[in-house]
């Protein structure tokens, strides 16, 4: 099985930075396209960053100059620098991975369940 983990969320300033994670676990054969995405309470899921397994980056407008995304490819992870915070980027943040697994063709879609950002004064 696949499983992903995020970590690094939680209170952030205004103006504040956080660094969030995620890792892949399981017998993933090759990882595609890995994305953070957010949602508000009550609003859909939002796109916030992606990245292909190339490092070809795309961000959500809201994000565009604040946050990074990266990835290690060796390391089975992605992360997401979040700069210069605002109370909008209050949300939970979910990692997503599309997956390759050992022994089967097919690509899959692969998401973490969600860490806490809250930023407050």
């Amino acid at each position: 099985q696949v499983q992903l983990e995020e970590s690094g969320g939680g209170l952030g300033q205004p103006g504040g930075s956080l660094r969030l994670s995620c890792a892949v676990f399981g017998n993933a054969a090759f990882i595609g396209d890995m994305a953070w995405y957010r949602r508000v309470r009550g609003n859909e899921r939002e796109l916030v960053a992606s990245i292909s397994s190339g490092g070809s980056m795309n961000y959500g407008d809201a994000v565009k100059g604040r946050f990074t995304i990266s990835r290690d490819n060796a390391k089975k992870e992605v992360y997401l620098e979040t700069n210069s915070l605002n109370p909008e980027a209050t949300a939970v943040y979910y990692c997503y991975a599309r997956v390759r697994r050992d022994g089967d063709p097919r690509s899959i879609d692969f998401w973490g369940r969600g860490t806490q950002v809250t930023v407050t004064s």
